[in-house]
């Protein structure tokens, strides 16, 4: 399965969905712990 593909299945684009939410929670406990750390 190729990483990138001109046609994107409706699976990949899943996958780059659940990717993109994954990053976005790690940035967001990032910035927590930021905030929380003295």
């Amino acid at each position: 399965m190729p990483v990138l593909d001109p046609n994107p299945q409706n699976g990949q684009k899943k996958m780059l969905i659940v990717f993109g939410a994954f990053l976005a929670i790690f940035v967001v406990i990032g910035v927590i712990a930021t905030i929380a750390s003295p």
